[in-house]
């Protein structure tokens, strides 16, 4: 299979193309891949480093209010359709694959003109710009929640989960001696994204001490940035402040309750392990997705919610201690996810694009 994903921006839209490609060339290992990115964010450094060949646009997402730098996003815009359209036909792909970000709009609306195949994957629960654009020019539409179909033209969108759920299953688990805590006592883990959250962080840190002598273990990964700001401060024996932990679905495996952001990987890694969880959603995204990918959770009683405006000591401790505590609670959180989990997704999207490629089924 010749394949071309395109993807930019943020881990959320990388991670699961990289595990579309991974799920590929698992059933597939002659596969060849081109990766369209950005020439700015950070899928410039990440593609190319792990081996695969890279092509960069020099695209820009449109601004919401009224500004001359539209204009440039336009211009932007149309080279960008050239120069993809120049890359597609060089590589000649049997499939293009799109997984978020605004680079995907020219590279997608490329291939389709040019008659290739075409996926996109939308990863939230608020469909994101630039795949309400790419809609109507594409083959076919994965979506991670099953509220989002009706986003999408009839017929066109399928729910696969985020492929970034079946990658998690794959994981070995870790040890809680590998992460220096008590292997006797539960595990609370708090992280906020792969670049952790000022905000956040810095309110749990102002009353970090009031965790000492709970009856479980915390581990706090700040993100590396803001690390360098605490690394040295004094906290309870039974709290571990990390910077990152690589592959944080092992972790995740061996962890009794997770607070965390809301973002579309971690749902999936969350729904696919049945690990429960407070949410706490970043106000500071596009349509405050994060809300909405979260409240799809606390609706199915498979998670729970805490706003970051009501962020403050008693009500975070309280309600860690009320539920870790409450078995009942826990175990029906757990049951709840088993029902929305995916465990499946990457297979579900590799049948997909056989299927437009060998021409079995039409998606409009």
């Amino acid at each position: 299979m010749r394949v071309i994903v395109s993807a930019g921006g943020t881990g959320g839209h990388i991670y699961p193309a990289l595990a579309i490609i991974n799920k590929i060339k698992e059933e597939e290992p002659k596969s060849e891949f081109l990766y369209i990115g950005t020439t700015s964010r950070m899928e410039k450094d990440l593609i190319p480093n792990l081996g695969y060949k890279y092509e960069g646009l020099e695209v820009t997402g449109f601004k919401r209010k009224l500004t001359l730098d539209n204009v440039k996003t336009v211009t932007n815009f149309l080279k960008a359709i050239r120069k993809a359209k120049k890359i597609i036909k060089e590589f000649d792909p049997d499939v293009v694959v799109g997984c978020g970000g605004y680079v995907t709009a020219p590279v997608i609306y490329a291939a389709k003109k040019l008659g290739k195949k075409t996926f996109i994957h939308e990863q939230n629960s608020v469909v994101g710009l630039a795949n309400k654009f790419l809609a109507r020019y594409t083959d076919a539409i994965g979506v991670s929640f099953e509220s989002t179909i009706k986003d999408f033209p009839e017929g066109k969108a399928i729910l696969t989960g985020n492929p970034c759920s079946e990658k998690a299953l794959g994981l070995k688990k870790a040890t809680k001696e590998s992460l220096e805590i008590d292997k006797n006592k539960k595990l609370v883990l708090i992280v906020m994204g792969s670049l952790g959250s000022s905000s956040v962080n810095d309110k749990i840190f102002s009353f970090i001490d009031k965790f000492k002598n709970k009856d479980y273990s915390v581990v706090f990964v700040t993100g590396t940035t803001y690390y360098e700001r605490v690394k040295d401060k004094k906290v309870p024996s039974n709290v571990k402040v990390l910077p990152f932990i690589y592959e944080m679905p092992r972790v995740m495996k061996i962890t009794d309750l997770m607070i965390t952001r809301a973002g579309a990987s971690t749902m999936s890694e969350i729904t696919a392990l049945e690990v429960p969880a407070i949410f706490i959603p970043s106000p500071y995204v596009v349509n405050n997705h994060q809300y909405k990918n979260a409240l799809d959770l606390v609706n199915n009683g498979a998670g729970i919610m805490l706003e970051e405006k009501d962020l403050e000591e008693d009500t975070l401790i309280n309600l860690i201690d009320k539920t870790i505590n409450d078995k009942e609670k826990i175990l029906e959180m757990k049951k709840n996810l088993r029902k929305l989990g995916i465990k499946d997704s990457s297979s579900r999207i590799y049948n997909i694009l056989k299927e437009l490629i060998m021409n079995e089924r039409k998606f409009y």
